[in-house]
C-alpha cells in the first residue's frame, strides 16, 4: 500500500512528495479529506481528450478482406395447399 502523507508531513517534506509523485505516481495527502499530488506528465495524460467508442470501433474493426456471403436463394418446397394432380 502506498504511503498516505499527513498534511504536516507533506508541508515539511514537500520536495520529497513532489519527487515521489514524479517517480512513483500519485501521492495522497490527508486522511479525512484526501488530496492527490500528481506529476505534470500524469496530469496531461489524464486531461488528454479521449476518443469516442464508436470511432475506436470503426478504426479497429477487423479487416477480413472480401466477405463471401452464402446464397439466400432457397430451393422450391412443396406447397401443402396445392391439390394433388
Amino acid at each position: 500500500m502506498t504511503h498516505i502523507w499527513t498534511i504536516a508531513e507533506a508541508k515539511a517534506r514537500l520536495s520529497e512528495v513532489l519527487r515521489r509523485a514524479g517517480e512513483e505516481g500519485p501521492q495522497r495527502i490527508g486522511t479525512r479529506r484526501g488530496y492527490m499530488v500528481v506529476s505534470e506528465a500524469e496530469w496531461q495524460r489524464l486531461q488528454a481528450p479521449r476518443q469516442r467508442l464508436g470511432h475506436w470501433l470503426v478504426q479497429n474493426w477487423p479487416q477480413l478482406g472480401e466477405l463471401e456471403l452464402p446464397s439466400r436463394i432457397e430451393p422450391p418446397r412443396p406447397n401443402p395447399f396445392d391439390e394433388p394432380s
